[in-house]
C-alpha cells in the first residue's frame, strides 16, 4: 500500500498517524492522577514493550561514529526535555505546560536553516509564528497559579525539543527503517527514564510512584508514546524539520477539541476558540506555502 503513495503522501500519512497516537496518550496523561507520574510509567512501558524489538533492528543498520554521536545527542536532549517537563508538570497543569513546551518550531526553523540549509518562505515562517502564538494563548487559557519557575522549565522543554528534533533530522537521513527508528527512540527514552528515576530517588518519597495508571491506559500510552515519535522522525526524511514539528502540533489542537466536546472543558472557552483558530490558520498557511 505504501508503495503506491508518493514520498510526500507517505510523510503526511506518518504525521497523521503520529498525531492520532500523540493526542491519545496526551489525553490519557491529562486524566491520570499526578501521583502516578505518567511520564515515568509511559517511558518504562515503551522500553519493556517495544525496546527489545527496536534495539534488535537498530543493531542491523550500518553504524558510524556520526550516527552514534547523533543518537547520543538525541538521548541527552530527550533526558533534559523530560526532566524539564516533569518539573513543569509538578508546578502547573499539563494543559498549561504542554502547548507552550511545544512552541519550539520557530527555534527548529532557525537551527534547520543554519545546519541543514532548509529554507522556508516568509509565508511559511508567518504560519509557524501564528501557530506558536495560538499555542501560547491556549496554554494561558488554563487556570493555574502563576510561577516564574513554570515558564522557565517549560521554555527549557521547548529548547531541548528543538535540539533533539535537529539530531533526529540528521538521523533520519542515515536510518530509513521504521523498526530501527523505534530503537533510536528506545535509547532516548531509556536515558530519559533513568534521568526521571534519579530525580525521583532524590526528590520523591519513593522511586516507584505510589500510584499507577489504569492497566489499559498504561498499555496504550506506552505503545503510543514512542511509536508516535518514531513516525515523526520517519516523516523528516521527506519534509523540512520545522514543517514536521509544526504539523505534529495538530495533536494538541485535536486534544483541545475533544476536551471541549466530550469532557465539558468549557473554562475560558472564548480564549480556547481563539487559540484554536490561530493554530488552524497558522498551520493552514504553513501547509499552503
Amino acid at each position: 500500500m505504501l508503495e503506491s503513495l508518493s514520498a510526500f503522501e507517505q510523510a503526511w500519512l506518518f504525521i497523521v498517524l503520529s498525531v492520532v497516537m500523540h493526542v491519545s496518550w496526551n489525553l490519557m496523561a491529562r486524566h491520570v492522577d499526578q501521583k502516578a507520574d505518567f511520564l515515568w510509567w509511559g517511558l518504562l512501558g515503551h522500553i519493556v514493550l517495544l525496546g527489545g524489538y527496536g534495539l534488535y533492528h537498530l543493531a542491523q543498520v550500518d553504524w558510524s561514529w556520526s550516527l552514534a554521536g547523533l543518537i547520543g545527542i538525541t538521548a541527552f536532549a530527550n533526558s533534559l526535555y523530560f526532566l524539564s517537563l516533569r518539573q513543569a508538570y509538578a508546578l502547573a497543569p499539563v494543559a498549561f505546560v504542554y502547548p507552550i513546551a511545544r512552541s519550539s518550531p520557530i527555534l527548529v526553523a532557525i537551527w534547520a536553516w543554519w545546519l541543514f540549509d532548509e529554507h522556508l518562505s516568509m509565508i511559511a515562517i508567518a504560519g509557524i509564528l501564528i501557530s506558536v502564538l495560538g499555542l501560547w494563548l491556549l496554554g494561558n487559557s488554563v487556570k493555574h497559579n502563576p510561577n516564574p519557575k513554570v515558564l522557565l522549565w517549560t521554555l527549557a522543554a521547548a529548547f531541548f525539543t528543538s535540539i533533539y528534533s535537529l539530531s533526529d533530522k540528521a538521523i533520519s537521513q542515515q536510518i530509513t527503517s521504521f523498526s530501527a527508528l523505534i530503537g533510536v527512540v528506545t535509547i532516548g527514552y531509556f536515558s530519559a527514564w533513568i534521568g526521571l528515576t534519579i530525580y525521583r530517588k532524590r526528590h520523591c518519597e519513593t522511586v516507584i510512584p505510589k500510584a499507577r495508571p489504569h492497566a489499559v491506559i498504561w498499555l496504550l500510552g506506552s505503545l503510543f508514546i514512542g511509536t508516535a515519535y518514531a513516525l515523526i522522525i520517519l516523516a523528516m526524511q521527506t519534509l523540512p524539520t520545522a514543517y514536521v514539528v509544526s504539523m505534529s502540533n495538530l495533536g494538541i489542537l485535536l486534544a483541545v477539541i475533544i476536551s471541549i466536546l466530550f469532557f465539558n472543558d468549557k473554562e475560558h472557552l472564548r480564549l480556547k476558540m481563539l487559540s484554536t483558530f490561530l493554530i488552524v490558520a497558522g498551520l493552514a498557511i504553513l501547509g499552503a506555502s
